[in-house]
């Protein structure tokens, strides 16, 4: 795929040369991911590779891998250009200060469904974005577990396997929501939302980890819908969760906006996407889908608005 310029980007940089780029980037972070992977199955070396055991929030030795991977090659091969990075990892930093000085922010998430990957399911992923202005208009997700590096730039979306092979599919579209499958969370399941998937009753419920897993889930047409809902006080998604699987979703025809069908809003304080998200593969029938899950919550007082 030759792309021309979409958006103009930054001086100095080529579109399809970064692309070129970041592929051999994620790939490096994919064999980081998957050795590391391998190494958790053996019970005796898991306390070594498990860096913070917050039940929470883990972090690994192969978060910081792939975290230290992405910025440096960014920073090696673009040493002259205008933009800055904001990793989750280093957020979590106690000197962490991000003044983003630039209309061009990188936002990576090196391992997005870290407690999956403890577990030793397939679920885990790595995020990177490119905003413009504050909104996505670059996407990477990387899926080592099944050879997926999913792409995105401006409207155009496609899934590569490591060898080289491109697809897209097309997305089969459901009206109702009780015809939808459902796409949530393994180990963040909260009582509001498992009241809230009861009283829709969806045709089929999937759990798995990682947001990027999952959007690729809507992409391939393996499910149709995913909400995340956060109650006030409590932790929320941030940037990094979902600003790369927003880009993909996008260009794939689908939306992901809160319950009013509004346009996520990302660099706010503290990154993060509170309240509740809708994401469909169905950007013609979204609003329809909030609108609809939004009655239900009223009607039945599962949030409080």
């Amino acid at each position: 795929i030759i792309f021309h310029k979409l958006i103009e980007l930054p001086s100095g940089v080529d579109i399809n040369n970064l692309i070129d780029d970041l592929r051999i980037f994620s790939w490096e972070a994919s064999d980081i991911l998957l050795f590391y992977s391998r190494i958790l199955k053996d019970p005796n070396q898991k306390s070594k590779i498990i860096k913070s055991k917050d039940n929470q929030d883990p972090v690994t030795i192969a978060d910081l891998s792939v975290n230290e991977l992405i910025i440096r090659r960014i920073k090696d091969k673009y040493i002259d250009i205008d933009w800055e990075i904001l990793s989750e990892e280093n957020s979590k930093q106690a000197s962490f200060k991000f003044e983003n000085n630039s209309e061009w922010l990188w936002i990576l998430d090196p391992l997005d469904g870290t407690k999956d990957f403890i577990q030793g399911t397939s679920n885990y992923a790595m995020h990177l974005a490119l905003n413009y202005k504050k909104k996505p208009c670059f996407g990477l997700v990387l899926i080592p577990e099944r050879d997926e590096l999913w792409i995105s730039y401006g409207n155009k979306v496609w899934c590569e396997k490591r060898g080289g092979s491109k697809s897209r599919k097309s997305i089969p579209k459901k009206n109702s929501i009780d015809q939808m499958t459902l796409v949530t969370s393994r180990n963040n399941r909260n009582e509001k939302l498992n009241e809230l998937v009861n009283i829709i009753n969806f045709k089929k419920v999937i759990h798995m980890g990682s947001v990027g897993c999952k959007i690729a889930s809507l992409i391939r047409g393996e499910s149709d819908i995913y909400i995340s809902l956060s109650l006030p006080g409590q932790s929320s998604p941030k940037d990094w969760d979902f600003a790369a699987p927003a880009a993909i979703l996008k260009a794939a025809g689908g939306a992901i906006t809160n319950l009013d069908n509004e346009e996520l809003i990302y660099n706010k304080p503290n990154f993060e996407h509170g309240g509740i998200i809708i994401a469909s593969n169905d950007k013609t029938n979204h609003h329809k889908i909030c609108s609809d899950i939004k009655n239900i919550i009223e009607k039945n007082r599962i949030y409080p608005f």
